[in-house]
C-alpha cells in the first residue's frame, strides 16, 4: 500500500478554502493548472510511499503511540504559497509548533515500524491545492491567497492514509485517498 500519516482538515475548513480556491480558477492561467480534488486535501505528516502488509500491525501501534504522546492543538488554513513554479498550497497557522513534533514522531514512528522513509527534511506544513505540468507564474495565485484566514479548529487525530494512484489513463483523473487508521491525540488538559 502507499501510505502516509496526515492531518485532515474538517469539513468547515475545507468548505472555506474552496471557496477561496473558486475565485483563484477565476483568474487567467487557471486552466493550465491541475487542481487538487477537495475530498484529498490534507497536510502530510511523513510520506511512507509502498508500505508491506506485513509491517501494518507494528506501524499502526507506534503511529498510535506517536498520537497518544502528543496533546491536540489549534490550526486554521492560512494564506498561500507556492514551490518553484510548479506547486500552488494553502498555509497553516496556530499550533505548528504541535504540528512539527508530530509529524516528526510519525516519522519516527514509520522508521521504527520497519518502513523505508526518504531523507529526513525540515517539515513545512502545506496543503497542495495545484499544480503545474511546466514551469507557472503562481504568484498571482500567492498574491490571492495573502488574506486568506481560515476559522481554527482543533488537530484531535492523526490519520495514516492509502493514496491509491489513478490507473484508468484518463487526463486530469486524480489519486483517491481512503482513510486506513486514526488515533486520537491526547486531549489538553
Amino acid at each position: 500500500m502507499r501510505l502516509f500519516a496526515a492531518v485532515l482538515p474538517p469539513a468547515s475548513a475545507v468548505g472555506e478554502l474552496a471557496r477561496a480556491v473558486d475565485r483563484l480558477r477565476n483568474l487567467p492561467g487557471a486552466d493550465s493548472l491541475r487542481w487538487t480534488g477537495r475530498d484529498g486535501w490534507h497536510f502530510t505528516l511523513a510520506f511512507m510511499g509502498e508500505v508491506d502488509d506485513v509491517l501494518l500491525p507494528e506501524l499502526h501501534e507506534r503511529l498510535g503511540r506517536a498520537a497518544h504522546r502528543t496533546a491536540a492543538f489549534p490550526l486554521r488554513l492560512h494564506r498561500g504559497g507556492r514551490f518553484g513554479r510548479r506547486a500552488l498550497w494553502a498555509g497553516a497557522a496556530g499550533g505548528l509548533e504541535e504540528m512539527r513534533l508530530l509529524a516528526e514522531r510519525a516519522d519516527a514512528a514509520a522508521r521504527r515500524a520497519g518502513v523505508g522513509m526518504e531523507e529526513h527534511r525540515r517539515y513545512h506544513p502545506h496543503l497542495t491545492i495545484a499544480r503545474s505540468r511546466d514551469d507557472a507564474d503562481l504568484r498571482p495565485y500567492v498574491e490571492e491567497l495573502d488574506t486568506f484566514e481560515g476559522t481554527p479548529w482543533e488537530v484531535t487525530e492523526v490519520a495514516l492514509v492509502r493514496s491509491n494512484l489513478p490507473v484508468s489513463g484518463v487526463l486530469g483523473e486524480q489519486p483517491r485517498y481512503e482513510t486506513v487508521g486514526s488515533w486520537p491525540l491526547e486531549r489538553a488538559s
